[in-house]
Parts: C-alpha cells; sequence; structure tokens
C-alpha cells in the first residue's frame, strides 16, 4: 500500500488532481447550506490513528472528529469540521472558520486546494467539502463543546482492500457507503466524501458519491 508522504510535492498533486476534476453542483434549493473541511496535514502529531506519533514516518492524513455526545444533531459520529454557511460566506470561508473554532488549527486561505462534489444528507443540508492543505499541524485543540475527539486518519488507510462497503438501504433501496478506518467503519455522508477524496484527490478517478444513501440513524 503506497505511503502518501506530506510533502510540497504531494501538495501540488492533490490540488492538479482537483482542478482536473469537474465538480457535480447540487440545486440546494431550501436547504440549509453548509461546508466540511477536509484537511490534509501530516500523520505524524496528536491524534495519530495508532498512536505512533512522532515515530511514524512522514505521512498524509486527514483530520476526523467524534462530535460530542452534548450535541442535539448527530452527537457521537464521525465527522469532518464543518458547520453552516454564513450569510455573505463563502463555503471555504466557512470550511477554514470552522477549522479553526473545532481543532484550532488557523490557516490562510491560499491553504485552499479545490472541492469536492455537494452531498445532500437526509438531515437537510447541503455540503460542500472543501479541500485544505494542513501542512505539520503538530497540535490541535478541540473545542469541548462540539468535538469529543480528534483524529488523523492516514491517507493509505483509505485504500484498504475492503473499502469501500457497500450495503443495501433497508428503508430506501440504495446502497449505503461505508468506509473501514482503524477497528471501526464510518458511515456516509462522511464516508462518501472519504471515499470521493480518495478516487478524486489521490487516485485521479471522477468518481461520483451523490447517490449513496445514509444509515437510517443518521438521517435525523
Amino acid at each position: 500500500m503506497e505511503n502518501f508522504p506530506c510533502t510540497a510535492a504531494f501538495r501540488e498533486i492533490i490540488e492538479a488532481n482537483l482542478d482536473n476534476f469537474t465538480k457535480s453542483h447540487l440545486d440546494p434549493g431550501n436547504l440549509r447550506r453548509a461546508a466540511v473541511a477536509l484537511t490534509i496535514v501530516d500523520y505524524r502529531g496528536e491524534g495519530g490513528l495508532y498512536g505512533l506519533g512522532a515515530a511514524a514516518p512522514s505521512s498524509a492524513a486527514l483530520i476526523l472528529t467524534r462530535r460530542a455526545d452534548s450535541l442535539k444533531n448527530h452527537a457521537g459520529q464521525w465527522a469532518f469540521p464543518g458547520g453552516s454557511i454564513d450569510p455573505g460566506e463563502s463555503p471555504e470561508q466557512t470550511a477554514f472558520r470552522e477549522l479553526e473554532e473545532e481543532v484550532g488549527l488557523s490557516l490562510q486561505e491560499n491553504r485552499f486546494l479545490g472541492c469536492l462534489d455537494d452531498f445532500i444528507t437526509r438531515s437537510g443540508f447541503h455540503i460542500t467539502p472543501v479541500v485544505i492543505w494542513g501542512g505539520t499541524a503538530q497540535q490541535l485543540y478541540k473545542n469541548e463543546q462540539e468535538v469529543a475527539s480528534i483524529h488523523r486518519i492516514p491517507c493509505k488507510e483509505l485504500f484498504r482492500p475492503e473499502a469501500p462497503i457497500l450495503e443495501g438501504g433497508e428503508e430506501s433501496g440504495k446502497p449505503v457507503l461505508f468506509m473501514p478506518v482503524g477497528d471501526t467503519f464510518i458511515a456516509t455522508p462522511t464516508a462518501a466524501m472519504l471515499y470521493q477524496f480518495r478516487e478524486v484527490a489521490l487516485a485521479r478517478r471522477a468518481t461520483r458519491v451523490a447517490h449513496y444513501e445514509q444509515p437510517f440513524f443518521a438521517w435525523s
């Protein structure tokens, strides 16, 4: 399995792959608009998936969080830092703001690399996934009100042989997509975004994911 080094050369590859991708825009209608930050950082830092920290070889990873149990919506679920788009904000601005608010990572907007396809959730959100270069980002600080824990998921983890996992959606008949990470599974919509990031940003394949269903527990 390829190791993706967190280097300037890797950043250029990601940016080029996203530049060559034609993003699919979905009409938000009356849905609540939101954005999430898919932030690429060095795996060697607090929150590494296998706890290897600085002893691990240099490797690119994505920041994921577990949402606080006290939250009204989607408590305890895996998520990217993100939230509702404020009036006058672009999705990119929202992603950078939420990244700082949730995990304490403040970055300049020249770290923006591109966007993946919009995704409409069962809970009524129109989400734009924004890809950001975070670099070394040695230490992150969780917002206790929103985040239970912060994790760095190595990019190579997205290429596990069993990924993605598709199951039949009993409620709608559409396939539900999951991504295995460590010893657990992440569900759509986060899983669908992880999978499309793998396909578009890392493998340069124009794979679409908007048709994948969410598990019933994520519908509200």
